[in-house]
């Protein structure tokens, strides 16, 4: 798992983690990780499969619909890419 150094951190920033995890009864790096987590992945982010089906209800496809989309879509395996 990657790791993340943070330096020139002001004394009053890192006392203001402290106080922030001790308040959510977690040690300061969970806190810090929460923090990233939520500032680079908000909850309310649009996930893919929702906009996906979203669009599907939008245009009222049905079940049939759908079934013939699958059938003629491609399943062969996608080939590597080659740089040479």
């Amino acid at each position: 798992m990657p790791a993340v150094t943070i330096r020139n951190l002001s004394d009053e920033t890192h006392r203001a983690l402290r106080v922030r995890a001790a308040h959510h009864g977690r040690s300061t790096e969970a806190e810090i990780r929460d923090i990233l987590e939520n500032a680079v992945r908000p909850p309310e982010r649009v996930k893919l499969g929702s906009l996906l089906t979203a669009i599907g209800r939008d245009a009222e496809l049905s079940d049939s619909d759908v079934e013939a989309l699958q059938k003629s879509r491609d399943n062969t395996p996608a080939e590597p890419m080659t740089f040479e």
